[in-house]
């Protein structure tokens, strides 16, 4: 059946033509060319679509790649935010406008961690320009409108409603992602989601498709993240992030109902850095963090993105329970320390296998033995890998992984010897560099699963 206009608004639909109509000048198509080293490995085609040609330099094998993405407008100057993936390893950016224009940009900078980069192109005119909302205003069921550049489409509309807020799919440290069923396809990346009062609201960013092509699950980074972003990166060319020194996991339900909480109450201090805020602040393992400030926490991601967030210099207070009693620690926000830059060795694929995972991973791990059972104090029966360390700043380590963690499986496989724990290494690795999915038991016998992505290697 096909309705008129007068029959859409008669049965509640709505018309996207004014929006789409006043919206399209402020959504670009971007354009991109990438110079990526092959190493022997066969490179997979990334989530954005693209066209790759090899060529041997200097006895060097190489991949050019045309890569397609989509942005937006947030500034007259020329101000673009998209998502990092699209323009990183970029030699060339093309950005072509609404009109078809076609100019070249350069990157201000990129956050891996969000996904988020700001490129800035000179205005061959006058730009439009979005107006940012606020994405904590959503609610679930609303309308919202995508446009984008999918398979090199450019100028595309799409529509539909949000289905679900905080989603974590694992992409990063911070994930707070918008789902939504509108088409978000290849090519899609970076354009921007608007709500009904035609405010950007989220950045396209994934879709979950067992085929690559949409099926009805897209997510969108909240706008009230990529503001944050997009203003560190135009003021440093880089993110500053807060950062007190502790690794958190969110509470579990035997924890909790010891504590007299609620299954997502707080979040339990599990490891301190030496010398960092909170240890100066007085604050101690086991510590459950219950508000930071006036605002309550109810999971370590949540927990972790609003320190990130805090100003450098800036004195929180935070909400503790400790023994019973609740009291209250003041802690100075300073700038989290850059992870140290790792020199690869000329030959990694000689290292030994547990230096080898720590190399990719950030974690030390090594099979379970009678000597480790003795050191961990673990049973008799325990089996799997423990976690000997893991690497401040890693993602392992931001995702709360930590020593005398057992792994049990690796994407969802029992794994008993770092040889099959490399072997799932690889193939994730080959996989586009896919982050890997780790069925854990921690120090308190609690199975967990965490995803945790691989380190990149320069």
């Amino acid at each position: 059946m096909i309705f008129s206009s007068s029959a859409q608004a008669q049965y509640g639909f709505p018309s996207f033509a004014d929006l789409a109509e006043r919206l399209l000048p402020t959504v670009v198509n971007i354009s991109t060319i990438q110079q990526v080293e092959k190493l022997g490995l066969t490179l997979p085609d990334d989530a954005d679509g693209e066209t790759a040609a090899a060529q041997i330099d200097d006895g060097e094998i190489s991949e050019t790649r045309q890569a397609l993405g989509s942005g937006f407008i947030i500034d007259e100057r020329g101000y673009i935010i998209t998502n990092y993936h699209v323009i990183e390893n970029a030699s060339i950016i093309n950005v072509v406008l609404f009109d078809n224009t076609e100019v070249e940009a350069e990157v201000i900078g990129g956050d891996e961690k969000t996904d988020l980069a700001l490129i800035k192109i000179e205005p061959p005119f006058e730009l439009d320009k979005v107006v940012f909302g606020n994405s904590d205003d959503l609610r679930i069921g609303d309308w919202i409108l995508s446009i984008g550049n999918p398979f090199g489409l450019g100028g595309s509309v799409s529509a539909g409603i949000i289905s679900a807020k905080s989603r974590d799919i694992a992409a990063g440290p911070y994930d707070n992602f918008i789902q939504t069923d509108a088409s978000i396809n290849q090519g899609s990346s970076g354009g921007p989601m608007f709500n009904m009062k035609g405010e950007v609201i989220g950045i396209n960013t994934a879709l979950f498709s067992t085929t690559g092509a949409n099926m009805g699950v897209g997510f969108a980074i909240p706008i009230n993240t990529a503001g944050w972003i997009a203003g560190q990166l135009e003021q440093n060319g880089k993110v500053k992030r807060g950062w007190i020194g502790v690794t958190v996991k969110s509470n579990t339900k035997e924890t909790a109902r010891n504590l007299d909480l609620q299954d997502n109450q707080g979040v339990i201090i599990t490891s301190i850095s030496e010398n960092s805020p909170a240890e100066q602040a007085g604050i101690n393992v086991g510590d459950v963090i219950m508000s930071l400030g006036n605002n309550e926490i109810n999971s370590s991601k949540d927990f972790s993105r609003q320190i990130a967030e805090s100003p450098i210099g800036k004195n929180v207070s935070l909400i503790i329970l400790r023994n019973g009693k609740v009291i209250t620690k003041s802690v100075t926000i300073k700038e989290m320390p850059s992870a140290p830059k790792i020199s690869p060795p000329k030959d990694p694929a000689k290292m030994p296998d547990n230096s080898r995972i720590s190399y990719e991973t950030g974690i030390k791990m090594s099979e379970i033995t009678p000597e480790t059972i003795q050191r961990f104090n673990l049973p008799p029966t325990a089996m799997g890998l423990i976690i000997e360390s893991v690497e401040a700043n890693s993602d392992a380590a931001l995702q709360g992984i930590k020593k005398g963690d057992i792994i049990l499986k690796i994407d969802k496989k029992e794994v008993f010897t770092t040889e099959a724990a490399l072997e799932y290494i690889r193939e994730a690795r080959h996989e586009n560099n896919r982050p890997l999915a780790l069925t854990l038991q921690d120090t308190e016998g609690t199975i967990i699963n965490v995803s945790t992505k691989l380190k990149k290697h320069e």
